[in-house]
C-alpha cells in the first residue's frame, strides 16, 4: 500500500522533499542542425493549441524520447547530441531548453517566455546533497527554468529526472 502511494504521488513527494537552487547559468543554444530541426517537427504530433505547460510536456517528451543517460563525456550541443543520443545532466538540460525555446519561438511564445538551461544544487529536506558526494561529476546538477519575461514566473524542470521517474516539475528556490 505504501509503495502504491508513493509511486502514485511521486511528483508531489518530491517537490515538497527536494529543492533545486541556482548557482549559474549554461550556454543557452538555438537549434540550428537540420537533423535537430527535422526531428523536432516530426515529433510535434500536430498539436493545435499551445500554452506554456504544453511546450513543456511536448519538450520533454521528446527530448525523454530520443536521449539516453550516461555518465561518460558527452557533448552538451543539442545540435551534436541529435546524433550521439547519450547525455548526462547537462545535456539533457541543454537539449531541453533548445527544445522548448524552438516551441516558444514556433508557436509564437517566445516573447513571454524563455527557457534557460540552469547550474545547480540540490537539497533534500533543506540540506544540499552535493556536499556529501566525493566526486565532482557530482558537484553540481543541471535543470532547466522556464521564466515568463512580463510577468517574472518561473516553472522549474528537470528532464533528467522526468525521464526516469516521470515527473514533470520541481521546487525551485532563487
Amino acid at each position: 500500500m505504501l509503495i502504491t502511494a508513493g509511486l502514485l504521488f511521486r511528483g508531489w513527494c518530491y517537490r515538497h522533499l527536494v529543492t533545486y537552487k541556482s548557482v549559474g547559468l549554461r550556454t543557452n543554444y538555438s537549434a540550428t542542425e537540420k537533423e535537430l530541426i527535422d526531428y523536432i517537427e516530426t515529433n510535434i504530433n500536430k498539436q493545435t493549441t499551445h500554452d506554456i505547460k504544453e511546450v513543456i510536456k511536448l519538450g520533454l517528451s521528446i527530448t525523454s524520447a530520443h536521449l539516453n543517460y550516461t555518465i561518460s563525456k558527452n557533448d552538451i550541443d543539442p545540435n551534436k547530441l541529435v546524433y550521439s543520443k547519450t547525455a548526462h545532466c547537462v545535456g539533457y538540460s541543454s537539449f531541453f531548453a533548445t527544445i522548448c525555446n524552438y516551441l516558444l519561438k514556433k508557436y509564437n511564445l517566445s516573447n513571454e517566455w524563455i527557457a534557460k538551461p540552469q547550474i545547480g544544487q540540490i537539497y533534500f529536506l533543506g540540506t544540499n546533497i552535493h556536499q556529501y558526494c566525493k566526486s565532482s561529476f557530482y558537484k553540481d546538477h543541471d535543470f532547466v527554468t522556464m521564466e515568463n519575461k512580463k510577468t517574472g514566473e518561473i516553472i522549474a524542470i528537470d528532464p533528467t529526472i522526468h525521464d526516469y521517474l516521470r515527473i514533470d516539475f520541481i521546487t525551485y528556490r532563487k
